[in-house]
């Protein structure tokens, strides 16, 4: 399966001058539990990392720090993992298990964000595909058995 027809769309970003505050109430308004971070240039959003809202809990709000004094460029963790849009999920799916990642922003041609991939959203293709393979061989028993009668 190719990402581009798994991914969300609807990735949700901020900057790296984002405070924690900004980028806790922006995943509050948004209801997302990350953020993907880009730096905006000629080739539009380019991925620096993302920020989640555990990183901001265990890194910001556990060490008791200000998080209107705090920048998402000192949660995020480098080198960011990326994967391309025409991409096989196997590859993915690997490279997140190498990185032990759950979420990955997926670019373009030109390297800007087009959306984001979760663990969550592979299982849920993975689930499909297991289900229809399971259909297949409760069909392939029911045709063995009728023929047998």
């Amino acid at each position: 399966m190719q990402l581009k027809d798994l991914l969300s769309y609807e990735v949700v970003c901020c900057t790296a001058e984002s405070t924690a505050a900004e980028a806790a109430q922006l995943m509050r308004e948004r209801h997302v539990g990350d953020l993907v971070v880009v730096q905006e240039n000629g080739n539009g959003r380019q991925p620096l990392g993302l920020v989640t809202d555990r990183d901001l809990v265990v890194d910001v709000m556990a060490r008791r720090l200000d998080p209107t004094a705090v920048r998402v460029s000192t949660l995020v963790r480098t080198p960011v993992v990326i994967a391309q849009e025409d991409e096989d999920s196997a590859d993915v799916i690997e490279r997140m298990r190498m990185h032990g990642v759950r979420r990955i922003p997926v670019v373009g041609e030109g390297g800007a964000v087009v959306g984001i991939i979760t663990s969550n959203d592979l299982l849920r293709a993975l689930n499909t595909e297991v289900a229809t393979l399971l259909d297949v061989v409760q069909k392939g028993q029911r045709n063995e058995q009728h023929r047998r009668r």
